[in-house]
């Protein structure tokens, strides 16, 4: 009886420790994010830091002495080519224009009276009664005052140039900046601070380098004819798109990079010059290609791996080769399946073959 009684206790015992067992083991489950590889079709991007830039900038100086009368655009105004800026005092040029026509006036009728003593003089020569000294003479005077005719005119005409400059216009369509002359100041030819600084921002240009290694996919983008760029801020979000419109004619030695430019609309004034921008490049789209969360990718020591959940909810390490990464997911060539479900956070608690509990995306998905 006692032995009975020894072997029933015996086995009392084994089934608590069988039940320990199974207890311990249902807490070894380890809980992660997984979710599901999918095939997509996905647009690669090269990505670059670029800067906004007028396609056009002129600082409107003015090209003679003078005082500023007057100012005619407001700042931060749009305008137009051949719109008016400023005014200045044209009374002193034109005072001197009417002095140099007046010379020419004077000269005109010299030379009109030197014409006729030429006259004169060769009716008398060709009579006998005339010296070929006075005829030679005459002729010199009227050549004298037909050049010195000829001054006058060029005088008049550099003193009307520059009563036209006492009008400063646009050279440009742009927007007027802030100005930095104020009417009534003296203003020279020799000042190299302008008045006001017109910038074209419709359209608008971003400038930004990358690699000197992707210039082969840009050069190859801008001979299909399309190649479509976006405008980012630093948060990620969109702010223009546009095109690409050049490369620059060398690269950059010591960086190794190429300065390549864009250029954008702008109609609702989101780049702005001087602005830092994330600039992506479309130069691909692969299509049906298998896609998994970024952060499902892990790489290490021995290179580049995934931990792949099975049906048993054991995990599996498995080497995968990724062809091309974004912020969000990552291209798959060779490891990974459409429908594999992959954990994308708390790897690093995990290990081959051990038993995890799924939650996220994939839990969803099933």
């Amino acid at each position: 009886m006692l032995r009975i009684a020894a072997i029933g206790s015996l086995m009392l015992g084994l089934a608590s420790v069988s039940t320990l067992v199974d207890a311990l083991a249902a807490d070894a489950t380890i809980p992660v994010v997984a979710d599901v590889a999918r095939t997509a079709d996905v647009p690669v991007f090269l990505v670059g830091l670029g800067s906004a830039q007028p396609l056009r900038s002129v600082t409107v100086t003015s090209r003679i002495d003078g005082q500023l009368l007057k100012l005619d655009f407001a700042d931060g105004q749009d305008v137009h080519v051949g719109d008016l800026l400023a005014e200045i005092d044209p009374e002193p040029l034109q005072a001197a224009l009417a002095q140099a026509q007046a010379t020419k006036t004077r000269d005109d009728v010299l030379l009109a009276n030197a014409r006729l003593d030429l006259a004169r003089a060769q009716t008398l020569t060709t009579k006998g009664v005339g010296s070929t000294q006075a005829l030679d003479t005459a002729k010199a005077a009227v050549a004298q005052l037909e050049a010195t005719g000829k001054v006058d005119q060029a005088a008049i005409d550099i003193q009307q140039v520059q009563l036209r400059f006492t009008q400063m216009r646009s050279p440009l369509d742009g927007r007027a900046g802030i100005h930095t002359v104020d009417a009534g100041a003296i203003v020279r030819a020799s000042d190299t601070g302008g008045i006001v600084r017109i910038n074209q921002i419709h359209p608008i240009a971003v400038d930004f380098s990358l690699p000197s290694d992707d210039l082969p996919q840009i050069q190859g983008v801008m001979k299909a004819g399309d190649a479509p760029v976006i405008a980012l801020d630093n948060g990620g979000q969109q702010l223009a798109a546009g095109r690409l419109s050049v490369v620059d004619n060398q690269i950059n030695n010591a960086t190794a990079t190429i300065k390549i430019r864009a250029v954008f609309d702008n109609a609702d004034d989101r780049l702005w010059p001087g602005q830092f921008v994330n600039v992506r490049v479309q130069v691909e789209l692969q299509r049906g290609v298998t896609t998994v969360p970024v952060t499902a990718i892990v790489r290490g020591p021995d290179g580049t791996y995934a931990f792949i959940v099975g049906k048993d909810r054991h995990v599996v390490k498995q080497p995968v080769t990724v062809g091309y990464s974004n912020a969000e997911l990552a291209v798959v060539g060779k490891g990974i399946q459409p429908g594999d479900t992959v954990v994308t956070d708390g790897q690093y608690r995990i290990q081959e073959g051990d038993l995890v509990d799924v939650t996220g995306p994939a839990q969803a998905a099933d």
